[in-house]
């Protein structure tokens, strides 16, 4: 690090779970994050801020002005431009360290496979189920740490499934994919713009705390946040020995 960079992160290397040796581990990390709404926006931002060296960011939609409302990562500037691009600007000008690589068009699963093939940690922040289980597939594959988060009206939750370790479970053994389940997505049915910021500022603290190997992880557990109360529920999840994705 040179010395800007020192002054950059002070805050970080002055924390005896981080010092330099953990920024120097930020700043070599590598990270996918796909979607760049609701979610994307803030673990983007705290990533970036923080100094994740390199990020890809996934997203083939453009804004809207509806977005503005919550994808604080966007301006009024951005209305029309693609969210992955638009994000890549922001953090350019917020952190130049920050090497971005914007995806704009919509990717298979196969071609995913091989985007996140190279990163520390996979980061879902979208808002369908098709997407969330093609994730979690390809972080089985590659056996690679996948942060999931979701947010629709007051409520939001959050749970980290690390396939790097046999006994975690994945996102399948939490909502088997059984073909007919209901998308509640926030454009049809509204949600209350701190709670994506809340879900995905702490999705963006489970990220970073694996890259630096630092805390207990949610690992083997979901947390439910209800706005509302202000309340979280912490629910402890076990692997499913009959999984049709991680128990092969």
């Amino acid at each position: 690090m040179d010395d800007q960079q020192l002054l950059r992160y002070s805050r970080h290397i002055l924390l005896p779970d981080i010092e330099y040796q953990g920024q120097e581990k930020l700043l070599h990390s590598h990270i996918l994050i796909v979607g760049a709404g609701g979610l994307g926006a803030p673990i983007a931002i705290y990533c970036a801020a923080a100094g994740v060296g390199k990020m890809t960011i996934c997203d083939f939609d453009d804004v809207d002005l509806s977005n503005l409302q919550r994808q604080i990562i966007h301006d009024t500037q951005s209305v029309g431009v693609n969210k992955a691009s638009s994000a890549k600007q922001f953090i350019q000008l917020l952190n130049p360290d920050a090497e971005v690589i914007a995806v704009t068009e919509k990717q298979t699963e196969a071609s995913m496979k091989v985007i996140a093939k190279d990163v520390d940690v996979i980061i879902d922040g979208s808002d369908n189920f098709a997407t969330r289980y093609a994730l979690n597939r390809i972080a089985v594959e590659l056996k690679k740490p996948l942060v999931s988060g979701a947010a629709v009206g007051f409520e939001g939750q959050i749970s980290v499934f690390d396939m790097r370790h046999d006994k975690s479970p994945c996102y399948h053994c939490l909502f088997p994919d059984t073909g007919d389940r209901n998308e509640t997505r926030c454009a049809d049915n509204g949600v209350f713009s701190p709670t994506v910021g809340m879900i995905g500022t702490a999705q963006a603290a489970e990220v970073m705390k694996i890259i630096l190997g630092i805390g207990e992880s949610l690992e083997g557990r979901l947390l439910l946040l209800d706005v509302k109360s202000m309340q979280w529920k912490n629910i402890q999840l076990k692997k499913d020995p009959s999984c049709a994705v991680c128990s092969k």
